[in-house]
């Protein structure tokens, strides 16, 4: 079940544009005020507690499409009150608001392999935290970073309300840690720095890096793609990047953007939502998991039929991650039903699990994967490079046992000496 969030920042998206859809915007607002909770808030997951990032993007995406006072002052109370430990809304706000502007410079992506080497260290460390891979995240938003295309609000439309205190003398940065030497502390005067080195843009190399963080993005969103990274924060993202860089509404790139964006929505009459992705991938092999367990014959239509359509859905394309392996060909499996650079180590087990339970002859076409142990390795650089030694083994011999959950193996991976 979504939460209020993915509804929140497309009404805040369409503002941006100014290009709003009524109708849209008023099943966008059905939806964030039916998962409104008794305490004025909104949560992040069903059953859990008001959060104050989705308290805050539902409040602005109601003040923007002009829903009732009565509404968004609750909201505003509940910003207020579910800040464990303070005084006023100001602090948490604080918290919340000021992380939209990290800044990305975007020189680090100003290689001639700027898709390629950077992007790809991040990619498959994303990999590494089971997550969606960074670069789709980072490198839209470093083009925004860029080009800050900013939108002046009429004063109706504002927030400062949520700050009791004004904002005119406030420190809105995040707070520092109390220990002057810690990680915390470093990153955010990292950030401080570059914010204060932003306006002096090195020419050459700033241009050199903006046109190739939009060449690498343009790539990952054309035919083969579902959007960049057919994940909804990726695939936003993408398209205000589009737009700072001038592609209008009807260039044929945006339009593909725009159409697998939609593709996300939800028409129910009853409950409109977005959904952060599709998982048809995963879905399917989990079913046939599930239902070759339950006693099903593997040689039954259904299982040799998704079995057959989950091998149509191996991915070929060699992917960020292989930068770090030479291995001539590439396989594997993503979560959507198309996104054809980001096969994931998840996925390509499950898929290959579920095979082996239809029919062994189906686990031909995994050879290619198999043969390559370095593939799941390059999906794990940061270990793969820095732990190094037994601690590698360890990590890999764990990848391996997860792939294979136990069973018949399909490959062999010896357990590391303790």
């Amino acid at each position: 079940m979504v939460d209020s969030t993915l509804c929140s920042d497309y009404v805040v998206f369409m503002h941006w544009c100014g290009e709003v859809d009524a109708q849209l915007q008023r099943r966008c607002v059905r939806h964030i005020l039916k998962r409104q909770l008794p305490d004025g808030g909104w949560n992040i997951y069903y059953g859990g507690p008001s959060e104050i990032n989705a308290s805050v993007k539902a409040y602005f995406a109601l003040k923007l499409a002009a829903c009732s006072v009565d509404a968004h002052v609750y909201a505003g109370s509940a910003c207020d009150h579910h800040a464990p430990g303070r005084d006023s809304a100001d602090e948490h706000v604080q918290q919340a608001l000021p992380r939209i502007a990290r800044c990305v410079p975007m020189e680090i992506f100003a290689g001639d392999s700027a898709g390629d080497g950077a992007s790809a260290e991040l990619g498959s460390f994303s990999h590494l935290q089971n997550v969606v891979v960074e670069p789709a995240m980072l490198i839209p938003l470093s083009i925004i970073n860029h080009f800050k295309p900013t939108r002046i609000l009429p004063g109706e439309k504002q927030l400062h309300e949520l700050y009791p205190l004004g904002t005119e003398q406030a420190d809105l940065r995040l707070p520092r840690s109390e220990n002057f030497w810690t990680w915390r502390n470093f990153f955010l005067r990292l950030d401080d720095t570059l914010k204060f080195l932003q306006p002096l843009r090195i020419g050459l190399l700033r241009q050199r890096a903006l046109e190739a963080a939009e060449r690498w993005m343009l790539e990952r969103i054309r035919e083969g793609s579902d959007g960049l990274a057919a994940v909804y924060p990726a695939m936003l993202n993408c398209m205000i990047a589009l737009r700072a860089l001038g592609y209008s509404k009807t260039n044929p790139v945006y339009a593909k953007a725009e159409k697998d964006f939609n593709g996300l929505f939800v028409n129910d009459p009853d409950d409109f939502r977005i959904q952060p992705c599709l998982s048809p991938v995963w879905d399917t092999a989990i079913t046939i998991i599930s239902l070759a367990d339950s006693g099903l014959s593997p040689e039954h239509r259904a299982l040799q039929k998704a079995a057959e359509w989950l091998v149509n859905k191996e991915v070929r394309i060699r992917g960020d991650w292989t930068i770090n392996n030479s291995y001539p060909e590439a396989s594997g499996w993503a979560f959507e039903y198309n996104n054809a650079y980001y096969a994931d180590t998840d996925d390509t087990a499950m898929v290959l699990m579920a095979l082996r339970l239809v029919s062994t002859e189906r686990l031909a076409v995994t050879e290619r994967f198999v043969s390559s142990r370095a593939w799941v390795a390059a999906q794990f650089p940061m270990s793969r490079r820095r732990l190094g030694g037994l601690r590698q083994e360890r990590h890999d011999s764990v990848v391996g046992r997860y792939a294979v959950c136990g069973s018949q193996t399909l490959f062999s991976i010896p357990p590391a000496a303790t």
